[in-house]
């Protein structure tokens, strides 16, 4: 038998040798591709929410920290580092109580606001327009923007694209060349309104298509900057937005509709009061949470067959610009500002929704964990001058060689059921794609956090002598990164070796794989 070759010995692990006779499978169809995984699969969220933006991020141009234009150096190179390619700005919920004038001109002339939605502090508005772009470009990523319609007005909203993107000497245009920007900035996508349903004005699906064709019909752009707009959809099992909003908005010369949004967050209890710990959690705490972060494919799905019928074409893209894990606040912090530490746990989480994703790319085109840097969960964690990555961060390193693949369908067969009382969830969790670099990729995932798997890897008649690639696990199940030890999980090396045009894998316990094809 084939031996598995795997630089593991830092993380405790050794290659096996000898693999079961009834291993689990995966095929990959590399004679049929499938549709293109947009790189803004990948997408990031910035709200101004807790240290997510203020500190984490931005400390301003006169801090001792080492910074651009008041955005940390360590903290961009890490993200430009990951190819963030898409960041969404300035909400959330915050985004429908923000009106965009209060961030432009000199910071201090700025009007002093109170974050109503998380924690009750002071917004100064030191983060405006013009700063979020610089964000944007200093990173390399394109521009998520959520307009509000909570609390502001067509006339605001329209405006407020005017002054991001006219070319000529409107009285916009014009201010914002007298702010420092002289050409327009690119947006790639706009959206109207955020959770309609619950922060944002608690609607009717039938009550918000009413005000998207209203407001819509008056957000214009140059035709070479036109963003891709986005109506605000549902959420968890409910299908009646996407139903509504496919079935009554009817886009035309005037009016853009792009896509459907909707939003799911993974809760180890499901109870909004108490949502589970971050850290220290027992193994049917990891149950739970993967049990219910896979109920996205459920959620997907039903969506995508009430889209179907409204609109075969797929014209319409069902984007999920809110997701991750949602745990209890760490004590003797502000509840509202949703800080949390980030686990192996997590980056399996990541992992198995990115799976998800690359099988609806059909619809999703695009979507955004929440959140970027210190809330939910995040990317990257900071204090003051120090910086982690996390497990999260990690996962999606990983996965960098998917952003704009093309997808391979994949199969398993003999897929080990991981039981634990009266739950269920397959064992293993797989992706496969060949990247722009031409070459096949191949993401494998153990959710059992207590037995490795034995996967063979069956690419038909492609040519295969090998593949080499990276390795996220650990011991225990709640590894984490500390401003102490930040580098107590990380990836390590890994190769595998082939036999018969088969991989023959080991897959430790809760680990991620990501390689390429050789």
């Amino acid at each position: 038998m084939l031996k598995l070759k795997a630089s593991l010995l830092s993380l405790g692990f050794v290659a096996a040798s000898v693999f079961a006779a009834d291993k689990a499978e995966v095929v990959v169809d590399v004679q049929k591709p499938g549709p293109i995984i947009h790189k803004d699969i990948y997408g990031q969220f910035a709200e101004h929410l807790g240290r997510g933006i203020y500190e984490g991020i931005w400390v301003g141009p006169d801090s001792k920290i080492p910074n651009t234009k008041g955005w940390r150096n360590d903290v961009v190179g890490a993200l430009k580092d990951l190819k963030v390619p898409l960041i969404r700005w300035p909400g959330g919920c915050f985004a429908d109580e923000y009106h965009w004038r209060d961030g432009i001109g000199p910071r201090a002339n700025r009007p002093v606001k109170v974050n109503t939605n998380w924690g009750g502090v002071e917004e100064n508005n030191a983060v405006g327009t013009h700063e979020f772009f610089d964000l944007a470009e200093m990173v390399g990523a394109d521009a998520y923007i959520n307009g509000n319609l909570g609390t502001g007005t067509p006339q605001e909203m329209a405006e407020w694209l005017e002054y991001m993107t006219a070319e000529g000497k409107s009285t916009l245009a014009e201010l914002r060349r007298k702010n420092g920007r002289d050409k327009p900035w690119k947006i790639s996508y706009f959206a109207i309104g955020n959770e309609a349903w619950g922060c944002g004005g608690h609607m009717t699906p039938a009550y918000f298509t009413s005000l998207y064709n209203h407001w819509g019909s008056f957000l214009k752009t140059p035709e070479n900057n036109r963003p891709k707009f986005i109506a605000s959809g549902g959420h968890t099992d409910d299908t009646s937005w996407a139903d509504y909003l496919t079935a009554n908005i009817k886009p035309d010369w005037a009016l853009n509709f792009d896509a459907v949004s909707f939003h799911y967050y993974t809760l180890p209890t499901s109870d909004w009061k108490v949502k589970g710990a971050a850290l220290n959690f027992s193994e049917a705490d990891w149950m739970s949470t993967m049990v219910r972060t896979l109920r996205m494919d459920e959620f997907i799905v039903n969506n995508k067959k009430v889209m179907d019928k409204n609109d075969p074409e797929k014209k319409i893209a069902f984007d999920v610009d809110e997701w991750g894990t949602w745990y209890d606040t760490e004590k003797g912090d502000n509840p509202g500002f949703l800080y949390q530490q980030n686990s192996l746990r997590d980056a399996i989480v990541a992992a198995l929704n990115l799976n998800i994703f690359h099988a609806h790319a059909d619809r999703v085109r695009m979507t955004n964990i929440a959140q970027m840097v210190n809330v939910l969960q995040a990317m990257i964690l900071t204090d003051k001058d120090k910086m982690i990555l996390t497990p999260t961060y990690h996962a999606f390193d990983l996965y960098k060689p998917f952003q704009n693949a093309t997808s391979l369908p994949t199969a398993i067969s003999n897929n080990p059921k991981y039981t634990l009382g009266s739950s269920s969830i397959p064992g293993l969790s797989t992706s496969a794609a060949r990247g722009v670099d031409g070459k096949i990729y191949v993401a494998l995932v153990n959710a059992n956090p207590k037995e490795d798997l034995d996967v063979a890897v069956n690419l038909g008649s492609q040519k295969v002598s090998g593949a080499k690639g990276r390795i996220l696990t650990s011991k225990i199940m709640d590894a984490h990164n500390t401003f102490e030890k930040p580098e107590t999980i990380k990836p390590a090396p890994f190769s595998a070796s082939a036999k018969n045009g088969k991989l023959n894998v080991k897959l430790p316990a809760k680990s991620v794989v990501v390689v390429a094809v050789e």
